[in-house]
This record gives structure tokens, C-alpha cells and sequence, in this order.
């Protein structure tokens, strides 16, 4: 199964409330941070409501 890194590229302020709280979920705190998650369609959920706000591309 693989995997998605996702990296967030903006910041998250004036954001709405669901969208922090989906970047915090995900596990991303600052721009620049990175993380490494299942390939789900939970998480694929979770990017496509912050999709403005990272970048995702699928690794092994």
C-alpha cells in the first residue's frame, strides 16, 4: 500500500476553524512541515479540505 507525503506550503492563519483544526489533525504545525500517512480515503478526505494549504504526492 502506499503512502502520501504531504507538506504544508501555507499558513494557516484567517483560515476557517475546520481547516486548522484538519492541519492539526493531519499533524502539521508550520509551513514547511512534513509528514508521511497512510493512503486512506480518511486522510485523502482530511487533504482535499486543505488543498489550498499543502501539497501531497504519493511515495512508497
Amino acid at each position: 500500500m502506499s503512502n502520501l507525503k504531504i507538506t504544508q506550503v501555507k499558513s494557516q492563519i484567517g483560515g476557517k476553524q475546520n481547516q486548522r483544526e484538519t492541519l492539526r489533525t493531519l499533524g502539521l504545525k508550520r509551513i514547511n512541515d512534513v509528514v508521511v500517512k497512510e493512503d486512506r480515503p480518511e486522510i485523502r478526505g482530511m487533504v482535499n479540505t486543505v488543498r489550498h494549504l499543502v501539497t501531497c504526492e504519493e511515495v512508497d
